[in-house]
């Protein structure tokens, strides 16, 4: 003998009405909130792109003009101009290893020799990699500036 009972719950539920609100904010919240969440995310790795060409562009500046930031007794000093960069880039609130900073008093910019250039490399890290996939090994940035030598 077959009961009823399976057959009448499932058509009951099916009829139910209640939960439809809730269920349809579950379906639609997360996608919402991963993609809110991914603009952030991306706007926040555009502001520290340009933060990093912006020290990029100091710190050319700076071996340049040979500023006192990044030379010692009037001459050149790599060791000043990574701290100089390390500041700069601390300022905006980004942390630059020394081992990021690529500096070069005798680069070639645009064909022409005699000036200054620094390159900054860095990986954006998100805290919330593990929501959005794109970002969990996180996005390598690059910043490169160059300024003539003055003296």
């Amino acid at each position: 003998m077959r009961s009823p009972f399976p057959l009448a719950m499932l058509r009951r539920l099916g009829a139910d009405r209640r939960a439809t609100s809730s269920l349809e904010f579950v379906i639609v919240a997360m996608p919402m909130l991963i993609l809110s969440f991914g603009t952030f995310e991306f706007a926040r790795a555009a502001w520290t792109s340009e933060a990093l060409q912006a020290t990029a562009t100091q710190a050319a500046r700076c071996m340049g003009v040979l500023a006192t930031d990044c030379s010692s007794g009037g001459a050149y000093s790599s060791s000043n101009t990574t701290s100089y960069v390390t500041s700069a880039a601390a300022g905006w609130a980004i942390t630059v290893p020394g081992s990021g900073i690529s500096l070069s008093r005798t680069a070639s910019c645009a064909g022409v020799s005699g000036f200054s250039q620094v390159t900054i490399t860095y990986t954006f890290t998100s805290p919330l990699a593990a929501l959005l996939a794109g970002m969990t090994n996180g996005i390598p940035l690059q910043a490169s500036s160059c300024f003539p030598n003055q003296a």
